[in-house]
């Protein structure tokens, strides 16, 4: 099963190793597959549980093996189908206040985000992108070790604004606007399903918003339309045990997996950006 365009170099399985001369080349063959499925699954359960905390790294794993803006034109869609997924089982549980200020922070954010991805390359999106993912994971780890802490005392609603206009900045760039909308929240002091619901409810607007942008730029093509309906049946499989595991799975466990991969996938995203740009 394979869908491709554009020149393609690759080394053999052995090397696992992809060369892409130009943007326009995707494969969805038995090595992307490997690469992408346990990546959407791990997205999906994410969205459906765990506030998305760890939905953007499936779109830094994907970048490691097609170029980042079709990695991120893949994920969108099925960010979109898990987002659709996700409301039904928190619908209406949601924080009306705190959602209008980050959705209406949003969509300047998103605009700011297409500004900003017009005037760099492909590999200074990779460094973008990578530094996102070791950003988060260092503020992760500065929050478990007690170092940093969230606001004892509500933020103020401009700030929720703030937080929506970061928000979709992040999201557009790197599907990574989780922090933000994070930290306005926890303020917030939500439920935990108020929380995850209000976090849903943002980033199904945010996502649409994105929609005709990245159409607009170029994300999406015929090859990522076929690895969508591959991957669709991960992304609702990963929604499912996401929902599931909302009240049981440990939480500690899960996001101690997601930043050792965003790590290990940021730093290699800022190597091959780095290289591309000195090369």
């Amino acid at each position: 099963m394979t869908a491709q365009a554009g020149t393609v170099g690759r080394a053999g399985p052995a090397g696992h190793k992809r060369r892409y001369k130009g943007t326009d080349a995707v494969i969805v063959d038995l090595w992307f597959l490997a690469i992408a499925a346990p990546a959407v699954v791990f997205a999906g359960i994410s969205k459906g549980g765990f506030g998305s905390g760890a939905a953007f790294a499936a779109a830094m794993v994907l970048a490691l093996v097609i170029p980042p803006h079709f990695a991120l034109g893949v994920m969108l869609p099925l960010l979109m189908l898990m987002d659709a997924a996700t409301l039904r089982p928190f619908w209406g549980k949601w924080n009306r206040q705190a959602a209008g200020l980050l959705i209406l922070g949003g969509v300047p954010g998103v605009i700011l985000g297409v500004g900003v991805y017009r005037m760099v390359d492909q590999d200074a999106i990779r460094l973008m992108i990578g530094g996102i993912a070791l950003g988060f994971s260092v503020w992760k780890l500065l929050e478990g070790r007690g170092w940093i802490s969230p606001p004892r005392r509500a933020l103020p609603r401009h700030l929720g604004f703030v937080a929506g206009i970061a928000a979709g900045f992040t999201s557009f760039v790197s599907h990574a606007g989780g922090p933000p909308v994070a930290v306005y929240l926890l303020s917030q002091r939500l439920g935990k399903s108020e929380f995850q619901a209000t976090t849903v409810l943002v980033f199904w607007a945010i996502n649409l918003v994105k929609f005709l942008p990245y159409a607009g730029l170029g994300f999406f093509s015929v090859q990522t339309g076929f690895a969508n309906l591959v991957l669709a049946p991960f992304a609702l499989l990963g929604v499912y045990l996401g929902v599931r595991a909302h009240h049981l799975m440990p939480e500690r466990l899960f996001f101690a997996v997601t930043y050792a991969l965003l790590i290990a996938t940021g730093t290699k995203l800022i190597w091959d950006g780095g290289q591309g740009m000195l090369g």
